[in-house]
């Protein structure tokens, strides 16, 4: 990955607004984006940008929402149909950044801003209703394909073509695809406190870890 140039594919925003599914349901949601070519970035995220469920996304550790480009291929030929424009409700479609080689802590600089990686994203079925695909959360826990999630370190404005700078990799070196496999299987205590002891984990990891951990501990004395 060091030899190949981490860009932007898709630059996409989007408010909260009904999503009409299945059987005449609907919901509110922040998952529909469109593509734009210049966005300002601050600390809370992507003016004109905004989630609906703001217990379970949103805030300042998960400002920025990423997707690996690459995935759309595999995604596409299993469900045997195209997929619209950020179809994981992400704020940066991008190439050369796979959950494999991408860690927790690291920092880029894209356009103006600075951002800092902090989890990986935990997906919804809201995917599924959005995507009309019923095997495709399921799916994305399976491989680990989540995406992730960052926080600002420098507001600023992020354009379309705006070139993505590694600035610093974490010491740590725990990629993101390597905590969803910990995270989503959930039976690895040890694995669990590794990956809870780095500084820039998102508090919100670092909390659910720390209530596994203990159901795992508390199984073991019992």
């Amino acid at each position: 990955m060091e030899n190949n140039i981490t860009m932007i594919h898709t630059l996409a925003i989007g408010m909260p607004k009904e999503l009409h599914y299945s059987n005449g349901r609907s919901m509110n949601t922040g998952i529909e984006k469109r593509k734009v070519q210049e966005v300002y970035l601050s600390a809370r995220g992507f003016e004109g940008d905004d989630v609906a469920d703001k217990k379970h996304h949103g805030g300042p550790d998960r400002a920025v929402c990423l997707y690996p480009e690459e995935h759309y291929i595999q995604w596409e030929q299993e469900l045997g149909k195209p997929l619209p424009t950020a179809a994981f409700g992400e704020n940066l479609t991008v190439t050369n950044m796979l959950e494999a080689d991408i860690c927790i802590g690291d920092i880029y600089k894209i356009g103006d801003a600075v951002i800092q990686i902090t989890q990986g994203r935990v997906p919804c079925s809201t995917i599924d209703k959005y995507t009309e695909a019923n095997i495709l959360l399921k799916r994305l826990i399976e491989t680990g394909y989540t995406g992730y999630l960052a926080r600002v370190l420098e507001e600023g404005t992020i354009y379309a073509d705006s070139k993505i700078e590694l600035v610093e990799k974490h010491p740590a070196r725990v990629s993101v695809l390597h905590c969803n496999e910990v995270y989503f299987k959930n039976k690895d205590a040890l694995a669990m406190k590794r990956i809870q002891a780095i500084d820039a984990l998102a508090e919100d990891w670092k909390q659910k870890l720390e209530k596994r951990i203990q159901h795992l501990q508390s199984k073991v004395m019992n």
